[in-house]
């Protein structure tokens, strides 16, 4: 690649990791709809940066493109919805997903198993983290939300949250899945 990405090598660019990047989201949102929204966007701010771009090789390439991709995920979450600015800059519309689509695209990602094994991992917390995790992050409530529902301290809310988070983050059976779902 050239220090400096023009139309065709971002084409190649898209080529090559669309496909991965877009299994890479569904693993991390278990929602298609949500990943293709996430590829659309990571994309068109990587075509409009592109002569931003100083990598020296393909894996550079790529790299930045990761770069951008963990960056959308990670408003996508803080926010709890798809920041779309991006793509309306373009004037890009995306269809709806048939249901082909959908279950090719969670086929991709094997986002059936990751979803059904997270399911098993997050049964097995104890309750108190249970709930506390679907109400913050299930439902989106507020920490102080969480806290009244419980009948406990906020800071009680945020350590049962944060606890249970860590126990599904450090699950070896969960981390195993995952490693072998990114290098499928």
């Amino acid at each position: 690649m050239p220090k400096r990405l023009d139309p065709s090598d971002f084409a190649v660019l898209y080529e090559r990791h669309a496909a991965e990047l877009l299994a890479f989201f569904v693993r991390r949102t278990f929602d298609p709809d949500v990943a293709v929204d996430l590829v659309a966007e990571t994309f068109a701010i990587a075509f409009e940066d592109r002569r931003r771009f100083r990598g020296e090789d393909t894996a550079g390439a790529r790299a930045w493109l990761y770069g951008i991709g963990h960056h959308r995920l990670a408003l996508w979450f803080r926010r709890g919805r798809i920041e779309r600015r991006a793509v309306a800059r373009l004037s890009v519309e995306r269809r709806a997903l048939t249901e082909a689509e959908y279950d090719r695209i969670e086929d991709l990602a094997s986002s059936r198993e990751l979803r059904e094994r997270l399911r098993v991992e997050f049964d097995g917390l104890v309750s108190e983290h249970r709930d506390a995790v679907r109400l913050r992050v299930v439902e989106g409530m507020s920490y102080v939300d969480v806290a009244r529902a419980l009948g406990v301290s906020e800071e009680t809310a945020r350590a049962r949250v944060s606890r249970a988070l860590r126990a599904l983050r450090e699950s070896s059976a969960l981390c195993d899945l995952m490693e072998a779902l990114d290098h499928a």
